[in-house]
């Protein structure tokens, strides 16, 4: 493991963002895999409160994954979190056209380890030992609590050249078991407010801090879940960064840029659904039409600039740091709640 101190002062301020390259398309794959849960009939009903601008697509293919990657990498983003569900999974086959895609854009891939069946901790060591092999060295453990600490303890104080982070708010747990680091993921249990104190708790332990910051959320059309965080033309957003740099967070972890199903994303999405029912990002940060469907993506853009030290967030404005400021940052942060 990395010395968490040592990363602590290392660390790169370009965010993580979480990806899902788990969509297909019916001339593709054979299925519309994933835009079909909750009984939805695809292409023009599919399983999100939004519309992707791409429409429903295949993340098998390599030109919208490269695509996808130039995005992110526009927004300013360093690492991408590619969602694992074990060897063999769908989402190993293709996580070697997700690295090409991301490394030719100039982008770090780290693996989201998610909570495959018959995961062990055992497992889990076979899969960053599978994943190293690859150039992976950044790992994020979805639902760390399936084992104890001690159980944890036994495999992460043995590993070396890597970071794992546990996705809990107790530090404790994380520290007890080994982790590097924590990160919550779950914007609607893990809001703002619960960062300032998250980061404390895992500073005095050595532990690396990284909240997860995202746009809003809505899944009813995919799973049935009336719950709501709402976007609010981007205050949302902008108030869950502005409370992890607040919080002195060693990484920003954004949720996400295409987990569509719980409507976290912030890909583009479309301003003209083919059907009713559909939210779009119309009106974020004063933006219309096809502008406000890459709001977010501009936006994270501003939040990296901030974060980087190439603006500076005065009152009711954010303002160059220094004379050399790209010019797209500026533009991006031309609103401010």
């Amino acid at each position: 493991m990395l010395g968490a101190g040592a990363a602590r002062s290392d660390a790169a301020t370009a965010p993580a963002i979480f990806y899902y390259p788990w969509y297909g398309t019916q001339a593709r794959d054979g299925a519309y895999l994933h835009w079909r849960q909750h009984w939805r009939l695809p292409p023009f009903d599919i399983a999100s409160n939004f519309y992707p601008l791409r429409g429903p697509y295949s993340s098998g293919d390599p030109h919208v994954v490269s695509a996808q990657m130039e995005e992110i990498a526009g927004a300013g983003v360093g690492e991408v979190v590619t969602s694992w569900w074990g060897w063999g999974s769908l989402e190993d086959t293709r996580l070697p056209t997700v690295i090409a895609a991301a490394r030719a854009h100039g982008l770090r891939v780290g693996a989201h380890l998610e909570p495959y069946p018959g995961r062990t901790v055992e497992s889990v060591g076979a899969d960053i030992d599978h994943l190293r092999s690859l150039g992976i060295t950044d790992y994020y453990v979805y639902r760390p609590f399936d084992f104890t600490a001690e159980e944890w303890s036994g495999l992460l104080t043995g590993l070396d050249g890597v970071r794992v982070f546990a996705q809990t708010a107790l530090p404790g747990f994380a520290a007890r078991a080994g982790f590097d680091g924590v990160y919550t993921y779950d914007i609607l249990l893990y809001g703002g407010r619960t960062f300032g104190r998250l980061c404390a708790a895992a500073h005095r332990l050595r532990l690396l801090c990284a909240p997860s910051v995202g746009p809003g959320y809505a899944a009813s059309r995919a799973t049935g879940d009336r719950r709501v965080k709402p976007r609010r033309n981007g205050r949302t957003y902008d108030a869950m960064w502005r409370a992890a740099l607040r919080a002195r967070a060693d990484e920003v972890t954004i949720t996400s840029y295409n987990e569509w199903s719980e409507g976290t994303q912030i890909e583009p999405a479309s301003g003209d659904p083919p059907a009713l029912g559909y939210f779009s990002y119309d009106g974020a940060y004063g933006l219309h039409g096809d502008a406000a469907s890459l709001a977010y993506l501009s936006r994270t853009a501003c939040w990296v600039a901030v974060q980087s030290g190439a603006l500076v967030r005065r009152s009711s404005a954010f303002v160059p740091a220094r004379s050399r400021l790209a010019s797209r940052p500026a533009r991006a942060c031309t609103s401010a709640f």
